[in-house]
């Protein structure tokens, strides 16, 4: 967020846990990208902050609140407070429970799998709409298509990316799996270790597919440990979200630090890979 942006947005953090009851004397900035994720203190609460427009934070709430209470292993919301999207100075905030990371940040390959795979048990049990998969491929196209979008992505890689995520779709859903909802991007940026286990956080890019395409974000390792794969769909789907991962950070409103030289080095990997 831009300087002004991030101001309003720990106010409006601040000032929503505050009318609720919780005591804020503190923001602790904890990740700074297309929403705004603070630890509030002493009430010891983590509060996330985006544009009231991005309604996903409301279905992400919801989502995550069923979860929760059927013990799947999720970070759930605070529990002190009513679960839903709070409305202040035009930005939505929603008020999370905060727990403590313990050591090593990336959960062991075993855990980390029967983690993701109680969490796709639980989905199952979730009746809730959620987007395909492959809208995701067709958001990242329309910015390929552009290059006003995309203005610094050269023709070479504007053409490799394209034929990717092009192609491997028809690959994934030609092989027949079973699809069901998903986390969308349970990579480990969004696993916290803690004394109870691997919890996952940010289910705002829920959708439907394959759990193939969800392991997919994760190390190499878990797959060796989650069941019934088929890796003939998990290859697939792992060139597919590292083609949807570059594509975003060609992106000319990307935020992410460092994200343009992450496109060039997962640019070269996809070559070797395709």
């Amino acid at each position: 967020m831009e300087a002004a942006e991030r101001a309003r947005a720990l106010a409006a953090a601040s000032a929503s846990a505050s009318s609720l009851g919780l005591v804020v004397d503190e923001a602790v900035v904890l990740q700074d990208s297309n929403r705004l994720t603070v630890r509030l203190l002493p009430c010891d609460t983590v509060a996330r902050v985006t544009s009231t427009a991005h309604r996903v934070a409301a279905f992400e709430l919801e989502l995550v609140r069923r979860l929760a209470e059927d013990g799947s292993p999720v970070a759930a919301p605070e529990p002190r407070v009513p679960a839903r999207m709070h409305e202040r100075d035009g930005l939505g905030v929603t008020l999370w429970a905060h727990h403590e990371t313990a050591d090593p940040s990336v959960p062991e390959p075993a855990a980390y799998a029967d983690a993701l795979a109680r969490l796709h048990d639980g989905l199952r049990r979730v009746d809730l709409p959620a987007p395909h998969y492959a809208g995701r491929v067709q958001q990242a196209l329309a910015l390929l298509a552009d290059r006003e979008l995309t203005p610094d992505l050269d023709d070479a890689g504007r053409e490799l990316l394209t034929r990717t995520l092009r192609g491997l779709p028809r690959v994934i859903d030609g092989a027949g799996r079973d699809e069901q909802l998903l986390h969308g991007e349970p990579h480990p940026g969004n696993v916290l270790t803690t004394a109870e286990g691997p919890l996952f956080i940010d289910l705002e890019t829920c959708c439907r597919g394959p759990v193939e395409f969800d392991v997919a974000h994760a190390p190499d390792a878990v797959a060796d440990h989650y069941p019934g794969l088929d890796p003939d769909v998990l290859r697939a789907c792992r060139v597919l979200t590292l083609a949807l991962a570059t594509t975003w950070r060609w992106d000319r409103d990307d935020r992410l630090p460092g994200g343009r030289q992450l496109g060039l080095e997962w640019l070269a990997r996809i070559r070797s890979m395709v």
